[in-house]
């Protein structure tokens, strides 16, 4: 997203996304930057680790942080997850809780909202979802956070979404840029592509595939790129390859076709049981 530059100086800060697993955080962020910088599935806690988009405009700089979704940790990838949002928005200059319009205000958003400054702001995504008095009576029951300004938006459709942004833009600090201009993440080539790599898998095995699978690269030689993914059981492994390999092969293909002209890519399956213990 775009704008004239303002009439003020320049500002530049850090925006957190902050909210439960599946509440539309990666959505958002790829719309405000204006392209994919976060892996979408449709399944909860895709988001891993912290991601940075960068959005820059001719009166501003905004990293917008993407967190994991906090959850109740159940394994040492839990654990992780919810490490690595609390340590992301330790360092913000505004917070959001984003909060997913289609599902019910809970205990797990009420968790989260105690631990965010009181001038955060609530952003209500997945409004494409939801009738519009659904959306009222939603925002009726988050009044009580009593939290600095509320938005519904849809990341998806890209409705409400510019307000947000001008909204999050007045509250950053002035300063000049931290990233030159055609900057829209920080995220290192290697983890982008194994990241690309998850999220395809994911979208073709829907409910087969579990969330014990990762993804990394272990040979970068451009154009030759090679991706190992690894699952916990010989099962996973089965899944992931597909009826003669065209599970694998299709998302190969997919990930190519978000790569540079002449990327070659090669994956490889690997069972590790303990992969999932050893991040602790």
């Amino acid at each position: 997203m775009s704008a004239e530059p303002g009439l003020g100086s320049h500002r530049c800060g850090i925006v957190g996304l902050a909210g439960r697993p599946n509440a539309g955080k990666s959505t958002l962020a790829n719309r405000i930057v204006g392209q994919k910088v976060s892996i979408v599935s449709d399944k909860p806690q895709t988001t891993r680790t912290q991601v940075r988009g960068v959005l820059t405009r001719r009166d501003a700089q905004m990293i917008l942080v993407d967190t994991p979704g906090i959850h109740k940790p159940r394994n040492a990838l839990g654990h992780r997850m919810n490490s690595a949002a609390a340590d992301a928005l330790h360092d913000t200059d505004v917070t959001c809780l984003v909060i997913d319009a289609a599902a019910p205000y809970g205990r797990g958003d009420a968790f989260i909202a105690q631990s965010l400054p009181p001038d955060s702001v609530v952003v209500v995504t997945k409004a494409d979802l939801v009738r519009p008095n659904v959306m009222v009576k939603q925002l009726a029951a988050l009044a009580e956070l009593d939290f600095e300004a509320y938005f519904p938006v849809s990341g998806r459709t890209g409705a409400g979404v510019e307000a947000l942004v001008e909204h999050l833009v007045d509250r950053l600090p002035d300063g000049p840029p931290l990233y030159p201009a055609d900057t829209i993440s920080d995220a290192p080539a290697a983890f982008w592509v194994a990241e690309l790599v998850r999220e395809q898998l994911l979208e073709a095995a829907r409910d087969e595939l579990p969330h014990s699978i990762t993804t990394r690269v272990t040979e970068w030689d451009w154009p030759l790129i090679r991706c190992e993914i690894i699952v916990e059981r010989p099962s996973q492994k089965a899944i992931v390859i597909g009826r003669g390999g065209g599970r694998l092969k299709a998302a190969g293909t997919a990930v190519r076709s978000q790569l540079p002209d002449g990327a070659y890519l090669q994956l490889a399956v690997k069972v590790d049981k303990h992969w999932q213990q050893r991040l602790a």
